[in-house]
């Protein structure tokens, strides 16, 4: 079935969440990394559109599903025509709020589907709580609220460096980080629990201090290296990075 329900049969919130979180991460990879594709598949001369998220963490953009009442609830209806009606941050923001309605409709779906009680939808609900929207990622609202607390707050001077001789910028966005010793200042260990705060700006979860980060020179959003496909090898070389919605924006412009 259309929107990747075929054989779905999970039973616990776990479960439901796990469901989410990958229909979620595709979402979020359409609004973001996948910006410039999403964009141009949403032709206003095609017929009503819907974005999918897909449990494989993938999306697609497609014709709603033909069966009524369908399956599963359906997402928004009609993004395409409303893409050259109004400004792309604006229209991308329309889609974000409209996906999580969307995203909330499935689980709970799926939890009265399931029997779930009042436990058990509370659990789902604190599970699904503890991750940004995709609004808030896509708008850059989550980066706003924890930006006194993030890496970036320092400015520049944060971003990727190859000059092992600076740590706070290593610290920041180096290559694999190395788990804190003995010899960590207070200072530092406050810092480090602070980055904990930030959010990808492609997948939308939090800072890990054993993964590559990035971050954009652009927009000053902070990304996993695996999500925009940049390895510390490779950045090395980068002198001014650029994530791939910057990119593509300038492209269009």
């Amino acid at each position: 079935m259309e929107g990747g329900t075929e054989g779905y049969n999970s039973r616990t919130p776990e479960d439901v969440f796990r469901d989410f979180r990958g229909r979620r991460a595709g979402i979020v990879k359409a609004l973001t990394t996948d910006v410039e594709k999403f964009y141009q598949k949403c032709d206003p001369e095609k017929e009503n559109l819907c974005l999918y998220g897909l449990p494989n963490e993938t999306w697609e953009v497609n014709l709603p599903v033909e069966e009524v009442p369908p399956e599963l609830p359906e997402p928004a209806l009609g993004i395409n025509f409303a893409r050259d009606g109004m400004g792309e941050k604006d229209w991308l923001s329309l889609v974000a709020v409209h996906s999580d309605a969307w995203l909330l409709a499935v689980a709970f779906y799926f939890g009265a589907r399931f029997g779930f009680d009042k436990e058990s939808r509370n659990q789902l609900f604190q599970m699904i709580n503890s991750l940004p929207t995709i609004y808030e990622v896509v708008t850059g609202i989550t980066k706003k609220q924890s930006k006194d607390k993030t890496p970036s707050s320092n400015g520049k001077s944060n971003k990727y460096s190859s000059k092992s001789s600076r740590p706070s910028e290593s610290h920041a966005k180096a290559s694999k980080m190395a788990p804190p010793t003995e010899e960590h200042s207070e200072g530092e260990d406050k810092d480090e629990e602070d980055h904990g705060n930030t959010l990808c700006g492609a997948c939308g979860d939090n800072y890990a201090n054993d993964e590559f980060w990035i971050c954009c020179d652009i927009c000053e959003k902070w990304f996993h290296g695996k999500c925009v496909k940049i390895t510390p090898a490779r950045a090395e070389h980068i002198k001014q990075y650029k994530c791939p919605a910057c990119t593509t924006k300038r492209v269009r412009t």
